[in-house]
Parts: C-alpha cells; structure tokens; sequence
C-alpha cells in the first residue's frame, strides 16, 4: 500500500522528525511505499530542518532553511489526492491542524485511515 505519514510537528522537539523517521521505517519493513513529509522536507530544504530546532519553531525553519508550509501542506496534500492507498496516523495527530486536515482529505477520498 502506498501510505502517506501524518502526524504532530510544530511545537515538537526537532518537529518530531525522529516519530516520523521511526514509522516510516516500521510500516516500509512492511512492504509499505512511505511519503513521509519530514522526509519530503529534508530533500526540498537539502538539509535536515528539524536539526537545532528544539521546540519545532516554523519561524525558525523559515529563517534557517526558508521553509513555507503553504508550499509544503500544498505537496503533501497533492500527494495524497495522486497516489496514497491509505495514510498512517501518529499519536497526538488530533493536536495538529495540518495532520487533521490531511486525514480530512483521506477521508474524504475514501482512503485506508491507519492509526499508529
């Protein structure tokens, strides 16, 4: 299944990127296809944003990296609505508003919701 990785980042220590790492590897030990948007972001920004940024600061990412979640919600959303079967949820994904709403869209689509 192809399954898109959802979960809490700003305002988490190192915008819980390690979570992310850790899921993503479970669920492609699996025989899963990850899209992992902290991985999508290390690759977009050629550097691992959440590095230094103990607190998941977005205004931190902006100055360090340029980073814009207009432009990064706007690829993962696309992603799902083009190729994810399905999408995973990390814990305390009910606590992030971009997580919400891309389970929203998955929902929507019908997709396979998984709650990890």
């Amino acid at each position: 299944m192809r399954i898109y990785l959802a979960g809490p980042m700003r305002g988490i220590y190192r915008f819980n990127f390690p979570a992310f790492a850790k899921a993503a590897a479970k669920l492609r030990a699996e025989g899963h296809v990850v899209f992992s948007p902290a991985e999508r972001d290390n690759i977009k920004y050629s550097a691992d944003i959440s590095k230094g940024n103990t607190f998941g600061d977005e205004q931190q990412a902006v100055h360090e990296h340029g980073f814009s979640l207009r432009e990064a919600l706007g690829a993962d959303l696309a992603w799902i609505c083009a190729e994810a079967d399905g999408i995973a949820m990390l814990p305390n994904w009910e606590d992030s508003k971009g997580a919400a709403a891309e389970r929203s869209v998955a929902v929507a689509l019908g997709l396979v919701v998984l709650y990890l």
